[in-house]
């Protein structure tokens, strides 16, 4: 099977309705907590891609069955004492830091030592952001050097704990929210803004939770342990998928979009707030809600005025997996564009801050660096007609999309390796694009 793809001419003119890959990190957090739950869930739009299937199979491992059928998946549930997992049980997490650092949130209390392994990247990832803290609970958690393989085993005498999330990560917050729920007490959670899918999803399932919102944290309160019923859900559009059609979009010619169905939920939204910052004019209709969650079409055509931004920090957490596809408007952009304390980047599937600097580097676009953060030259009249290979990104689903946008809008002639990758996330990534026009080979 070939692995890279050939692009050698931009997009022609478009205007077309389409839909996204159902929302990852929701789709993941309603397998893991439908494995809590007393009774049958069913998951619909639950997004297939090689994350969200390593989420079931892990729930497998632990003794939770599900069951596939043609618009849904059935999880049979046991609540949150119901993990049987066998003796030392291996639970693969390939790519995926939502899975392996939210599912240790739900191992605290297994008195069978689990181990949780990943691919060669998420193997390079530190986890010390949500070890810490579940060891805080009574869990006995051994790594070496913070990273996978790492062998966790459970407690039966759990204590609840005061946490302070400094780094904004919803991934370090949600694991410890999932260890809340086994844990007789109060657990008290100040935490750095970030999204909100597991504080949206306890309140549907009725989880005794407080949220006190503050400037620039939010205190969380969550009362255990808690046993909730089976529940039925919709997996919406994933707004990260959605952002690599918004800059395509951006970017070409006299071309218009609408996305329907995508969650526009405002902890998500982070990159629709910079672009239209930068001149974007991105716009929602029929938005309503669901579950708390809010849904919606957005619609966005070409610009060619587009604007450098002075990028607020405090939009960071709330775009962190789309600033490699920003960094291409901001390339495109007239002016300085200006963006601060993005370390956060180097600790995703790839040292993402460090392949955007050199992708700049590459494409003749200028940048100043200072520690992490970083000044863009933009240059709207950037117009590409050399040759371009791109390879060892660590297999990085968003490197890949985001260099096929840049080969579709900036022009020249692309290899782009590791087209695999883009099974983490989005796996028909390369047949949406064609549907708009795009000739990828």
């Amino acid at each position: 099977m070939k692995k890279s793809v050939l692009i050698n001419r931009i997009i022609k003119p478009f205007n077309k309705k389409i839909e996204v890959t159902s929302d990852k990190s929701i789709s993941i957090r309603c397998v893991l907590l439908a494995s809590q739950a007393i009774g049958t869930s069913k998951i619909y739009n639950l997004l297939e891609s090689e994350d969200v299937i390593n989420s079931l199979l892990a729930i497998k491992k632990l003794g939770i069955n599900y069951k596939k059928f043609k618009n849904f998946y059935e999880i049979y549930g046991y609540g949150i004492n119901g993990f049987c997992p066998k003796k030392n049980a291996r639970i693969n997490a390939g790519n995926s830091g939502t899975l392996s650092r939210l599912i240790l949130g739900l191992l605290i209390n297994i008195r069978n030592k689990v181990y949780i392994v990943g691919d060669a990247s998420l193997s390079k990832r530190d986890f010390s952001r949500v070890t810490e803290p579940l060891k805080s609970f009574g869990a006995n958690i051994v790594s070496k050097n913070n990273t996978l393989p790492l062998s966790i085993l459970g407690s039966e005498f759990l204590s609840p704990i005061d946490f302070k999330e400094k780094l904004g990560s919803a991934q370090s917050k949600s694991s410890v929210m999932l260890a809340a729920l086994k844990t007789p007490g109060t657990t008290i959670i100040k935490a750095k803004k970030s999204r909100d899918h597991t504080e949206l999803l306890f309140k549907y399932l009725k989880v005794p939770m407080s949220i006190k919102r503050e400037q620039k944290y939010d205190l969380i309160k969550v009362d255990g342990p808690f046993n909730f019923k089976g529940f039925n859900y919709k997996v919406p559009g994933d707004i990260s998928s959605c952002s690599f059609f918004l800059v395509l979009t951006l970017l070409s010619k006299n071309s218009k979009i609408c996305i329907k169905n995508v969650n526009i939920n405002k902890t998500r939204i982070g990159i629709v707030n910079i672009l239209n910052r930068m001149n974007a004019k991105i716009l929602f209709k029929n938005k309503r809600n669901y579950n708390g969650e809010i849904i919606g079409d957005i619609f966005v055509k070409s610009e060619t005025s587009l604007k450098a931004i002075k990028c607020p920090k405090s939009l960071n957490s709330y775009a962190i997996d789309e600033f490699l596809i920003i960094f291409l408007v901001a390339a495109k952009a007239k002016g300085i564009s200006s963006f601060s304390n993005l370390g956060e980047l180097n600790k995703k599937e790839s040292p993402r801050l460090e392949v955007a600097l050199k992708f700049l580097k590459m494409i003749g676009v200028n940048f100043l660096r200072s520690g992490d953060d970083i000044k863009i030259y933009g240059r709207p009249d950037l117009n590409l007609n050399g040759n371009y290979t791109m390879k060892n990104f660590r297999k990085d689903h968003r490197v890949f999309m985001m260099s096929c946008i840049a080969a579709l809008t900036f022009g020249g002639r692309w290899k782009i390796h590791d087209k695999d990758s883009i099974k983490t996330s989005f796996p028909n990534f390369i047949k949406k694009i064609k549907s708009l026009g795009a000739k990828v080979y």
